[in-house]
């Protein structure tokens, strides 16, 4: 059995938490911040049961940055 090491990132949306996976394009989302992150867990173990391990992109040191735009 191989182990990953992967990075999540976790919000406040609206009454909900959203739990987002940096290495690969997947999500989920809880009422509680332990819900959501359960939720990815269970997500993110049903889409490696199908999945390749190269399309797990290397997430090293992750920074949030804000910007900010204009439009009309």
């Amino acid at each position: 059995m191989k182990k990953l090491e992967l990075k999540n990132v976790l919000w406040k949306e609206g009454r909900h938490y959203v739990a987002q996976c940096l290495n690969v394009d997947v999500s989920s989302f809880g009422k509680t911040k332990t819900e959501a992150v359960k939720n990815l867990k269970e997500a993110l173990d049903l889409y490696f049961e199908d999945s390749n391990l190269s399309k797990v992109r290397k997430i090293d040191r992750p920074v949030i940055v804000e910007q900010k735009l204009q439009y009309a």
